[in-house]
C-alpha cells in the first residue's frame, strides 16, 4: 500500500506565516497526527507532497520513513497526487490522506482500504450542513456516479447531505491515466482528484464509500477558529477515552494532554492541568487544578498540589508536592518527599522522606534521605561560570535562610544553624553556625522625617 499525504497548501485564511499544516493540535503539527496514523497502517511507501514553506515543512517533519515530492504551483489536489505518482509502487493500492485533517483513526482508514479492494473507495459523510463540500452524486441504483464541487453544484445538487472528505484508496496502476486526463475547466480552474470518479464509473470500475465513526474525524482545518475546535475535539475524545479507563476528571472539558498520559488505577485529576510529552501517573496519583507535567514519572500515592510545574521530572511514591512547587529538568525525587510552596528543584536528587517545605532553591545537589530543608535555603551552585555540588547527607537538619556555597558537604546527621553561610564542609553530628555577634545599641534612634 502507498500513502500519499497531500500537504502543499498555504491556508490563507489562517492568517499566519507558518505553512497550515504545521499549526499545533495537542502540542503536535497537524500532519504529524496524519503521519502518526498512517505509520499504524504499516504503508510500502510514505510520501507527503509539500509546496507552500516546503523547506520549513520538511525540517519539522522529517523522518526516514518519509518520502518527499513537491507541488510547486498549488494547481488542485489531482496535481498534487501528480507530483508523487513516480514514486508509486503500482501493484498496490494508493491511499490519500489529507495533512490538515489529523483526526482520520486508522480504523476508519482500514475499512476504507477493504472497500477499496477491486474498486475505487471514497471516505464520505452525511452532514447536517454541507455546504463548502463536494456532493456524492448517486444514480438510480444508489451507486456513486461523480462528485460535483460546491461551486460548481446545481441547486439540487446542493440539497445532497453526502459529502466527499478527500480521503480515498485508488487502485494505483489506473491513476497514471486517469490523472493525466483531469481537465481544470471548472470555476477553480483546479484539476479535482475528484473527477476520477467519473472516470472510473465510465470504465466500469465500481466506486464504493465507507464512513467514519464520528464526523470529527474528517474535520479539516482552515482557519485559527476550526484550528480551535479542532483542539477542543481532540481533548473531549482523549478525556473521554480517561474516564472510560477509569481516570477521574474534575471535569473532562477542562483538561489538555499534549503528547502521552499513561495512567494507573484511581488516578484523579483536578482542572486545568496540562499534560506534555510522556507523562506517568502511578496508581492513586492526585493531581491538583493548574498544574502542567512536561515528561514526568509520578509514583503511586503522591499528591502534586494546585498550580505545581514539573518538566523533566522523576517523583517517588506517596510524595506531597505544592502548592507552587516547580520541579526542573533532572530533578529526581525519593519516596515519601515533601516538596512545599515555593521551593525550585533542579538536576538534584533528594533522598526518602526528605522536606523542603517552604521557599527554597535546591540546584546541583545531592540531598541523603530524613533531610530537612529550612525555610529561604539556597544552593549557591553557579559561580558565573560553572556549576558546582552540593551534598547533604542522610539526616541532616538545615536551619531557615541557609546558604551553601558549593562545592560543599554537609555530613550525616548534621545541623547548620538559621542564616549560616556555609562555605566549608560541616562536620558530621555537630551543630555548625555562621553568624556575626548580636549588638544591641541603647539609646540609638532611626532618623526620622522632617515636617513639611
Amino acid at each position: 500500500m502507498n500513502i500519499v499525504i497531500l500537504a502543499a497548501g498555504q491556508g490563507k485564511r489562517m492568517h499566519s506565516n507558518l505553512p497550515k499544516v504545521l499549526h499545533p493540535v495537542a502540542g503536535k503539527p497537524l500532519a504529524g497526527h496524519v503521519i502518526d496514523n498512517a505509520r499504524q497502517l504499516a504503508p510500502e511507501k510514505l510520501i507527503v507532497v509539500h509546496g507552500h514553506g516546503g523547506d520549513v515543512v520538511r525540517a519539522t517533519l522529517a523522518a526516514p520513513d518519509i518520502c518527499w515530492a513537491e507541488q510547486a504551483q498549488q494547481l488542485g489536489t489531482g496535481h498534487a497526487l501528480a507530483q508523487a505518482l513516480p514514486q508509486l509502487a503500482s501493484s498496490a493500492q494508493t491511499l490519500v490522506l489529507y495533512g490538515d485533517v489529523p483526526l482520520t483513526t486508522p480504523a476508519t482508514l482500514q475499512r476504507l482500504l477493504h472497500a477499496g479492494r477491486d474498486a475505487l473507495a471514497i471516505l464520505t459523510v452525511d452532514l447536517a450542513d454541507p455546504t463548502g463540500y463536494g456532493r456524492i452524486v448517486r444514480d438510480e441504483r444508489g451507486e456513486v456516479c461523480r462528485i460535483v464541487e460546491q461551486k460548481d453544484a446545481s441547486e439540487a445538487e446542493k440539497a445532497i447531505r453526502e459529502v466527499n472528505t478527500g480521503i480515498m484508496a485508488i487502485p494505483t496502476a489506473r491513476l497514471a491515466d486517469w490523472l493525466g486526463r483531469l481537465k481544470n475547466d471548472n470555476a477553480q480552474g483546479e484539476y479535482y482528484l475528484t473527477d476520477i470518479v467519473a472516470l472510473a464509473v465510465a470504465e466500469g470500475l465500481p466506486v464504493r464509500t465507507a464512513q467514519p465513526d464520528g464526523e470529527w474525524e474528517v474535520l479539516g482545518v482552515n482557519s485559527k477558529v476550526q484550528l480551535a475546535e479542532l483542539e477542543r475535539q481532540h481533548q473531549r475524545n482523549i478525556a473521554a477515552g480517561l474516564l472510560v479507563a477509569g481516570v477521574r476528571l474534575a471535569d473532562p472539558a477542562r483538561i489538555d494532554v499534549r503528547g502521552e498520559l499513561r495512567h494507573g488505577r484511581d488516578v484523579a485529576i483536578d482542572v486545568g492541568c496540562v499534560f506534555e510529552g510522556v507523562v506517568e501517573l502511578g496508581d492513586a496519583v492526585e493531581i491538583g487544578p493548574y498544574c502542567v507535567l512536561r515528561n514526568v514519572r509520578v509514583g503511586a500515592g503522591t499528591r502534586i498540589a494546585a498550580f505545581c510545574h514539573c518538566e523533566d521530572a522523576v517523583i517517588g511514591a506517596d510524595g506531597v508536592i505544592g502548592p507552587y512547587a516547580r520541579l526542573r529538568p533532572g530533578a529526581e525525587l525519593g519516596p515519601e518527599v515533601h516538596v512545599g510552596n515555593f521551593v525550585e528543584i533542579k538536576k538534584s536528587r533528594i533522598g526518602a522522606q526528605s522536606k523542603a517545605n517552604h521557599l527554597a532553591y535546591i540546584g546541583d545537589a545531592e540531598i541523603g534521605q530524613r533531610v530537612n530543608v529550612g525555610a529561604g535555603t539556597i544552593t549557591c551552585n553557579y559561580d558565573g561560570v560553572n556549576k558546582h555540588k552540593t551534598v547533604i547527607e542522610d539526616d541532616a537538619f538545615i536551619g531557615s535562610d541557609t546558604q551553601l556555597v558549593a562545592p560543599v558537604t554537609v555530613g550525616r546527621g548534621a545541623t547548620l544553624g538559621a542564616g549560616t553561610t556555609l562555605t566549608k564542609n560541616a562536620p558530621a553530628d555537630a551543630l555548625t553556625v555562621t553568624r556575626v555577634k548580636q549588638t544591641t545599641l541603647v539609646g540609638w534612634q532611626r532618623p526620622r522625617k522632617g515636617g513639611k
